[in-house]
């Protein structure tokens, strides 16, 4: 027998494979389960996401209806307050203008009964000034009757000369200030024109004239503080006007602000619950995810761990980092990949077992054959084990597979039959096949286990030597 590797192909006997087929059938249940559980775990952590954003929701709606009331209670206390200054400046004016009817007519010198009904006019009017009425028609016919009734006689300056009149009506001109001048200026020049044309109707032979402009001049002294006043009180209106539509701006950019803010928030939740989400769906998988890792490499799959380790950081790095669309694409990928990562495990994990119930028989038949066993470890997913004989021969023996077989390569070393070199005409070994070859039916008997012809390059055959499997042409010996 040459020193080359003898290697053995294993089979299966049908109850081993029934026996692998539960196993097998076991693992997918209880992986079935763990999904299951994990299926379960998240739509638990999905509904409560669900109940804390509807309770988020619920309390954003809560104040921005507690908001909408307060500005809306806060808009109608200034429109209330808006309301009562105009009534309060409509009633200043009205009252202003009453005051004006009322010195008219305590001028009036005409019969007492007359005086009276206009009085009574005058008393209703301001009694109903305030109320937010409408006076000015009113007032103003009021004010016409008074003129006309005054024609007949100056009543302040009864049996007063016409300069004395004159200087009293320009005292009441003055007295009516220079701001009404600023806001009645056509009014005040025609003051002025009128009050020039009764100084000249003050000379001899003007009594008739001066008496005819008299009321005029009442009139337009009357007329002229009442459109100032009205007009000082139209620009504190528009003032007020201004404020109020710049308040109402403010409101305006205010709410607009606040619905941008609103959407902000809104996207900032959208985005919080992606990112929720997917810590939420890590959570679930972490564990599975790493102990696949750790396994994988366990079993001898070191590039499936790698993947599993790749995924794994392609959901942590976006997570760190915030990118929760990112993230959330990864955990899909990483739990789709666990599922096929459990399973390939398990395949893993039905040949490790075969490979070490396989060791323990190859173990059992090599001890019954004399062999004292002398140590064992497993490299790269295969076994390595040495056996020693009383001799002092050693046959270090791996167990590889190859496809959907296992393989037996041994390293003999000691036994006389076996050389260095192969005989270019092949080498025979039939002491140490045939110590191998009871090794192996020792195997099968009651071990599930099926060795295949025993064979080794250069093997003299009658026909074409076999040729040696994938895992015979890499073997190497490591202790």
């Amino acid at each position: 027998m040459s020193g080359s590797p003898k290697y053995s192909t294993v089979t299966v006997a049908p109850a081993y494979a029934r026996l692998e087929a539960q196993r097998r059938r076991t693992r997918e249940a209880a992986r079935r389960r763990q999904e299951a559980q994990r299926a379960k775990e998240r739509a638990e952590r999905a509904a409560q996401r669900a109940r804390e954003a509807a309770a988020r929701r619920e309390r954003a709606r809560a104040e921005a209806e507690r908001r909408e009331t307060e500005l809306a209670a806060r808009r109608a206390a200034r429109q209330e307050a808006h309301a009562a200054r105009s009534r309060q400046e409509q009633s200043g004016a009205d009252a202003r203008r009453l005051a004006e009817v009322g010195e008219l007519l305590d001028r009036v010198r005409a019969q007492d009964s007359e005086v009276r009904v206009l009085r009574e006019q005058l008393d209703l009017l301001r009694g109903r000034a305030g109320r937010a009425e409408d006076l000015g028609g009113a007032i103003e016919e009021l004010r016409g009757r008074v003129v006309l009734l005054g024609r007949e006689g100056e009543a302040p300056g009864r049996g007063a000369g016409h300069g004395a009149v004159l200087a009293g009506l320009e005292e009441r001109l003055a007295r009516i200030g220079p701001e009404a001048r600023e806001h009645d200026q056509q009014g005040y020049r025609h003051c002025v024109d009128l009050l020039g044309e009764l100084r000249a109707a003050t000379g001899p032979g003007g009594e008739t004239r001066f008496q005819a402009l008299l009321g005029t001049v009442e009139h337009a002294l009357a007329r002229h503080a009442a459109t100032a006043g009205e007009r000082v009180a139209e620009e504190l209106r528009q003032a007020e006007r201004e404020r109020e539509a710049a308040r109402q701006a403010e409101e305006v950019a205010a709410e607009r602000e606040a619905d941008r803010q609103a959407a902000v928030e809104a996207e900032r939740e959208r985005f919080a619950a992606v990112l929720a989400e997917a810590a939420d769906r890590l959570g679930v998988v972490r564990e599975s995810v790493q102990e696949a890792a750790a396994e994988a490499l366990e079993l001898a799959d070191p590039e499936l761990a790698e993947r599993i380790e790749a995924a794994l950081t392609a959901v942590t790095e976006p997570l760190a980092t915030g990118a929760a669309a990112d993230a959330l694409t990864a955990v899909a990928a990483l739990e789709e990949l666990l599922v096929g990562a459990e399973a390939r495990l398990d395949e893993l994990q039905l040949a490790y077992t075969r490979r070490m119930d396989l060791a323990q028989a190859l173990q059992d038949a090599m001890l019954g054959e004399g062999f004292a066993f002398t140590g064992g470890a497993e490299q790269d997913g295969r076994l390595l084990l040495s056996f020693e004989r009383p001799s002092g021969a050693t046959y270090r023996t791996t167990i590889g597979t190859d496809g959907e077989d296992a393989i037996l390569l041994y390293q003999v070393d000691g036994e006389p039959d076996v050389v260095l070199r192969p005989d270019p005409d092949g080498a025979a070994c039939d002491r140490t096949e045939d110590l191998l070859e009871r090794v192996h039916e020792a195997i099968v008997d009651g071990n599930g286990f099926v060795p295949g012809e025993l064979t080794w390059q250069g093997k003299r055959s009658g026909g074409q030597p076999p040729k040696p499997p994938a895992a015979a042409k890499d073997w190497t010996w490591t202790r």
